[in-house]
């Protein structure tokens, strides 16, 4: 074989396998499995925000009607623990079931039998908020453990510092009332005195301060503010005005050199009273 003829070879079996090669390149490379369609992850559940203004609730009871305006920014816990409560139709016919004249009245765990109604789980006591238990302040009632507040309450008849913690945890003030305090001091007038009462638990026990009267809480709603400043505007109207008392009349100086009058001390301002 001449070199021309083994050149020619050589060339015929390069071109065979470069288009071998050209061949495999050009094969459709295998699907890649596509990847498995996934379900949209759920939105999440967007809670509703928490009040920023006051809040007022109307108690209508036997005595009277009583407008509450709660603090949910001093107290947020108390106060949309009370809203829940509120809400869910809790209180409405149950008893102010335990009164201390002059110190409080307290109610929002028994119903007209007095049987006490199941509640709702205890709630972190907010007794440190800067709010203080005085007179038509409404607290968290509870047990000596401190964070044991549910769903029962109390009103203050008079300014109870005692209450706010000196020595140890206090109880949680979260709102005062705005109208009724009159309905509040007629609940505190009634006379206490020992009866049977049914616990959660369903035993009969003597209760020591119960009400010689029943006053009943028939209804606790949530009322907007415009309808919490016609009542309070009402009531203010309806207050009656103290009689001023009269002034003793000044005798005409006598003779040609009347003595200087002192004029008269300006008077302090009265500071409002705590509604």
């Amino acid at each position: 074989m001449n070199t021309t003829t083994r050149l020619l070879r050589t060339v015929t079996a390069s071109c065979a396998l470069s288009f071998m090669s050209a061949a495999v390149a050009q094969e459709p490379m295998a699907p890649t499995p596509a990847t498995p369609a996934t379900a949209a992850p759920e939105a999440p559940v967007v809670q509703a925000p928490a009040a920023t203004g006051p809040v007022f609730i109307l108690l209508d009871t036997t005595k009277g009607s009583i407008v509450l305006e709660l603090d949910p920014v001093k107290a947020p816990i108390s106060v949309e623990n009370f809203r829940r409560y509120v809400k869910e139709g809790f209180y409405n016919k149950t008893v102010f079931h335990r009164i201390v004249p002059n110190f409080v009245v307290q109610g929002g765990g028994f119903d007209e039998q007095f049987m006490q109604k199941k509640t709702n789980d205890p709630i972190k006591n907010e007794w440190t908020n800067g709010l203080k238990n005085m007179r038509g302040s409404i607290s968290m009632a509870r047990l000596p453990s401190p964070d044991s507040a549910t769903s029962q309450f109390f009103l203050n008849l008079k300014d109870n510092p005692a209450l706010d913690g000196a020595n140890g945890p206090g109880y949680a003030v979260f709102g005062k009332i705005v109208v009724g305090m009159d309905v509040l001091d007629a609940m505190g007038a009634i006379r206490p005195g020992p009866a049977e009462a049914t616990d959660q638990t369903g035993t009969k026990r003597i209760f020591p301060d119960v009400p010689s009267e029943k006053v009943v809480m028939r209804s606790a709603a949530e009322i907007d503010a415009a309808a919490a400043a016609t009542m309070m505007a009402e009531a203010k109207a309806a207050a009656p005005v103290a009689p001023v008392a009269p002034t003793a009349p000044i005798a005409a100086p006598t003779g040609a050199n009347p003595p200087a009058v002192k004029p008269a001390e300006p008077v302090a301002p009265v500071a409002p009273a705590a509604k």
